[in-house]
């Protein structure tokens, strides 16, 4: 498999193949993944990397009100912005679903510099 000008390595969460191997992923599947890693990886988690990942975690038993879910967004922009240089954050949009009030969307667009094509990824925050 050629080297990918965005990126390409092993699938996450890993995965094999139908013949055994390691599913590898490539490109904007590669920047989705790593996208959710960033944001599900708590600070301090990563011994040799103790400051990457973000700071949801701490939000984690927060009351569902419009005060978490403006953390919630400074949180993913801030941790987007900081550890995945392949993209520009165009916009974090989190709707407290009253249907669901132990989950908070968290809608991002944002942007390959690459390609310059935009992407949609809602991530479930779960507040319990």
């Amino acid at each position: 498999m050629p080297a990918s000008y965005l990126g390409s390595g092993w699938e996450f969460p890993v995965a094999l193949t139908k013949e055994g191997k390691i599913a590898r992923s490539s490109d904007e599947a590669k920047i989705h993944e790593s996208i959710g890693l960033i944001l599900r990886t708590t600070r301090g988690e990563r011994v040799m990397r103790p400051d990457f990942g973000s700071s949801l975690q701490e939000l984690v038993f927060a009351v569902n009100d419009s005060t978490t879910a403006g953390r919630v967004a400074a949180t993913v922009r801030q941790a987007l912005i900081l550890w995945e240089p392949r993209i520009d954050v165009l916009d974090v949009v989190v709707t407290p679903d009253p249907a669901e009030p132990e989950v908070l969307p968290v809608s991002v667009m944002y942007r390959v510099r690459a390609t310059n094509t935009v992407f949609n990824l809602v991530y479930p925050f779960y507040l319990g």
